[in-house]
């Protein structure tokens, strides 16, 4: 099965009345790659990863998943509902700002466990029990599962949005600018268990960042985009090691002089 790609985007563009938003993107993602989508603010970036997410309908083009049961199927030709559990069960998004993604008013423990409850788990021991598991593999000590989001850091949000998204055993994982906004120390801390994280499950996954040393860090492949098209894509550290554009060769010399 992993002779196929797990995600086909052909054409994918998006207009806001006349301005793009992204324009005549295509690109195949497959089994266990990881994906970054790197370029300034108002590259086109984070338009295409919610247009293939389902986030936001794009003017035109075709995003298709490949189905558990190996059919490709259109993700605009679904229905509102099917799109809606495909995102509580087989995908996961991992927000920026975290209180996007998590309830903040209940505690960690209902977090994670509302996705369980999402593909069919109602025995409360077994939800609590995955829940707290889930808490250990994102380094959130297990006392704090009844503690509420907004009682935690910022890095701790995050790594609570991780285990919500990951708990239901994903395989595809949009993450938008994961490590904004979070101090040096405490990114690195994040980069370090999401890249643990994707190897041991196998995951695929799309990375929106700014940040080029997240990418080289998290990505098998890179697209450089650049006023909503894509001027430069190929494995990660070819890019980042001779980038052939001008613009990524900017994109690139200006991370080396900081």
């Amino acid at each position: 099965m992993n002779d196929h790609p797990l995600l086909r985007v052909n054409a994918v563009t998006k207009y806001y009345g006349s301005r793009v938003g992204c324009t005549d993107v295509s690109f195949n993602l497959w089994p266990g790659e990881v994906l970054a989508i790197v370029g300034e603010s108002g590259s086109g970036k984070t338009t295409l990863l919610n247009a293939i997410s389902t986030n936001l309908m794009p003017t035109s083009g075709t995003v298709e998943y490949r189905m558990r049961d190996g059919q490709f199927r259109d993700l605009y030709r679904m229905g509102e509902a099917e799109r809606r559990f495909l995102m509580r069960t087989d995908w996961g998004f991992v927000h920026q700002n975290p209180a996007d993604g998590l309830r903040m008013t209940v505690s960690a423990g209902a977090n994670v466990g509302e996705r369980l409850m999402a593909i069919g788990n109602r025995h409360y021991g077994n939800i609590r029990q995955e829940a707290t598991q889930w808490l250990g593999r994102v380094e959130i000590d297990a006392d704090r599962i009844d503690d509420q989001p907004r009682d935690f850091s910022g890095g701790m949000r995050q790594r609570l949005q991780i285990a919500r998204n990951l708990v239901t055993g994903p395989r595809l994982v949009f993450m938008d600018e994961p490590t904004g906004g979070l101090d040096v120390s405490v990114q690195a801390r994040l980069l370090d268990l999401v890249r643990g994280l994707v190897n041991d499950l196998g995951l695929s996954a799309i990375v929106v960042t700014h940040d080029l040393a997240v990418a080289r860090l998290l990505s098998h492949r890179m697209m450089v985009m650049k006023e909503g098209r894509v001027i430069e894509h190929g494995l990660t550290d070819r890019v980042l090691d001779d980038p052939r554009e001008p613009y990524t060769q900017l994109l690139v010399s200006s991370i080396l002089q900081v």
